[in-house]
């Protein structure tokens, strides 16, 4: 059985790449994303360019109708692109002036059911849950809970990283905009094993640090730190701040950061990968442990609700919910996301939760998708100089298809046209993550290999401040197997060559086969086992304690 499954590298939990579409939007990835110039907070403008400052000024006009044009045509571009790309479904919805324009769901919830998607149907939105938690967190900043800069530890006093100035200096903002020096998506393996949020948290102090507010590398665990600060500082869990600050204003009645609110639900899309060719709902993603950045569960109807609060700043229905300075640090750039490979390309920048950067056109685009390899995409794209936005949910594993969907829309509306075939751009993007980087990828195990050795050589418990302990025990018939995880997970251990075996690591960011070597003691014992999948940042080295 063959599944399509993205390497980790650059797609675990929560992929940030509207990079593509805008030349400058979120992530790397994965889970990356991304986003461009803007040095000042964007706002709706008129189309008349005499009262406009001339950093909001595009010189790529858009004409009466032509927005309306580009909604007519939103439902043949859905079809056709879900058509090509197979995904089972898809919801969108359009918020332009402050109405929802557009609003449907095409497709299936789950190929085992074929019950349709509406646009009330609740997808995992993956890492749109940023934005989502960075509005929630900008309502408590206006209301003076919590500041934007406020340290860490002023509210999580056990949080610690592994440099003791960082540690006392990071912010909530540091961690929100993916700045802390924390290393990519760091902690995703960790959930992957079965740790919660708490022992991921706990372990973050063990990673290296890159430079500290010079350094992107995009974290879901970093991003949680910070909700998890907040919600110390209110007394409360972040899910119910999120119901509160976000959801209940709103009226998003199907929306949660609970994992169980999503399952309990009866109209709701299954994650879907393909297997040879066929889409099938085999995976269930619990993303409780990193909720703030990739646990929210909504529907295009909802997430529509929350596109008119972040295009009228803050204001719904006439009430200003939200600060509109406190949200306005969100869109605001803060890191340099993606630094340009040539002068003349535009640079990716990182607000707080959100990609922030200018489109092809020059306009401010604000963005954000999100991702899991176990079957959800999602994206948002806002150009708030039209007070217009686009969110797509899918129950697929990505594939470029909501990218495509929304890339398409928007070049139609800032120039009429489509500029290009973003399917099969964001396509090949995605198909550049499903690559496996382990040394036994795509290679056949020797044809007379060095034997193993008896399997007392290699039995005991090895240990590992990270990860925790590795076991290897004998099951079965002589199987040689690998235990890992809080409650140990076991992994067949198949002799490769030597001292090498063969493993298929299982989780969000399992890419397929990779390696395990052991070291071995001049007693012709091991003293090691360095786990290839884990050796991330070189902490997948377990020693032998017995």
């Amino acid at each position: 059985m063959s599944v399509r499954r993205p390497a980790f590298r650059v797609l675990a939990v929560g992929l940030v790449l509207a990079a593509l579409a805008t030349s400058c939007t979120s992530d790397d990835g994965d889970d990356g994303a991304t986003a461009p110039d803007a040095t000042e907070t964007s706002v709706a403008v008129e189309t008349n360019h005499d009262d406009q400052s001339p950093s909001v000024v595009s010189a790529v006009a858009i004409p009466d109708g032509q927005i309306d044009a580009a909604l007519a045509q939103l439902p043949e571009i859905i079809e056709e692109m879900q058509a090509r790309s197979g995904v089972p479904g898809v919801a969108v919805a359009v918020v332009h002036d402050d109405e929802v324009v557009f609003a449907e769901g095409y497709g299936v919830r789950s190929t085992d059911t074929d019950e349709p998607v509406d646009t009330d149907t609740v997808f995992q939105i993956a890492s749109l849950s940023k934005p989502v938690s960075a509005t929630a967190m900008a309502s408590l900043v206006g209301k003076g809970e919590i500041a934007w800069d406020d340290p860490v530890v002023e509210h999580l006093p056990g949080f610690a990283l592994s440099d003791p100035v960082t540690t006392q200096l990071v912010t909530v903002a540091d961690l929100f905009s993916h700045r802390s020096g924390l290393p990519d998506h760091a902690g995703d393996l960790l959930e992957d094993l079965g740790y919660d949020r708490t022992a991921v948290l706990e372990r973050l102090r063990f990673l290296p640090l890159d430079a500290f507010r010079d350094s992107y590398a995009y974290t879901n665990f970093g991003l949680t730190a910070a909700a998890e600060a907040a919600a110390a500082a209110v007394g409360t869990e972040w899910a119910d701040i999120v119901q509160q600050e976000v959801f209940d204003p709103l009226g998003m009645s199907s929306s949660s950061d609970r994992f169980a609110d999503y399952e309990a639900r009866e109209n709701k899309a299954a994650t879907h990968v393909e297997v040879d060719g066929e889409w099938q709902p085999l995976y269930v993603r619990q993303p409780d442990a990193q909720s703030p950045a990739g646990g929210v569960s909504s529907s295009a109807n909802d997430m529509a609700q929350w596109l008119r609060l972040r295009l009228a700043e803050g204001t719904y229905d006439g009430d200003q919910l939200i600060d509109p300075e406190a949200l306005a640090a969100t869109t605001t750039p803060q890191s340099l996301s993606g630094p340009p490979a040539t002068p003349d390309a535009r640079s990716g920048f990182y607000g707080l939760g959100i990609g922030v950067g200018n489109d092809w056109t020059g306009r401010v685009r604000l963005s954000h998708s999100g991702a899991f390899a176990l079957g959800a995409a999602t994206v948002i794209n806002l150009l708030p100089s039209e007070d217009l936005g686009i969110v797509v949910l899918t129950n697929g594993m990505p594939v470029g298809l909501p990218e495509a969907i929304a890339a398409t829309f928007m070049d139609l509306v800032e120039t009429g046209e489509v500029e290009r075939d973003w399917l099969d751009g964001y396509g090949a993007v995605m198909a550049q993550m499903f690559v496996n980087p382990s040394v036994l990828a795509d290679e056949q195990p020797p044809a007379f290999p060095a034997p193993a050795r008896a399997p007392e050589a290699y039995l005991g418990t090895y240990a590992n401040d990270y990860y925790g302990p590795l076991g290897v025990v004998v099951e079965g018939e002589g199987r040689l197997v690998m235990t890992l995880g809080p409650a140990p997970e076991s992994f067949l251990l198949t002799h490769w060559d030597g001292d090498r075996f063969a493993y298929e690591p299982t989780g969000e960011n399992a890419v397929g086969i990779s390696e395990v070597t052991f070291e071995m003691g001049p007693d012709g014992q091991a003293t090691t086992a360095r786990v290839e999948f884990l050796d991330r940042n070189g902490l997948g080295t377990f020693t032998r304690t017995s």
